[in-house]
């Protein structure tokens, strides 16, 4: 078994390595993608800015199913709202939320994209 290691690379990113508290952050903010239902939600408001009606009536869930999801991302700092007299609508909270979201799904459509032609090529 061989031990070795590139001390110049270790300090290298040693040096760079973000403190705990951003690690232990960006794990949250990507676990909240982790439920199927939240990120139908997130993908729906990456769109447009929804009244939880609206969100009720597209993704065929209850309102306090809706209401809860919409509770997690708010508390993730991944939606905000405003009220308008007796509506409720939400958005995401800021363009970077949009980014990571747009970014994340071009990569998984890419990734499908390489794996069907994979499939095709061995058929």
């Amino acid at each position: 078994m061989v031990n070795e290691y590139d001390m110049s690379a270790v300090e290298e990113v040693k040096n760079r390595m973000i403190p705990d508290e951003y690690i232990q952050e960006l794990s949250a903010f990507f676990k909240v993608f982790g439920e199927e239902n939240r990120t139908r939600i997130l993908y729906a408001l990456s769109i447009r800015e929804m009244c939880v009606n609206d969100l009720v009536t597209l993704l065929g869930m209850s309102q306090s199913s809706v209401s809860h999801q919409l509770q997690i991302l708010r508390a993730h700092g991944q939606v905000k709202f405003r009220k308008e007299g007796r509506n409720v609508f939400y958005s995401l909270d800021d363009k970077h939320v949009v980014d990571v979201f747009q970014e994340a799904l071009q990569h998984i459509v890419h990734r499908l994209k390489e794996k069907k032609e994979a499939e095709n090529a061995e058929a």
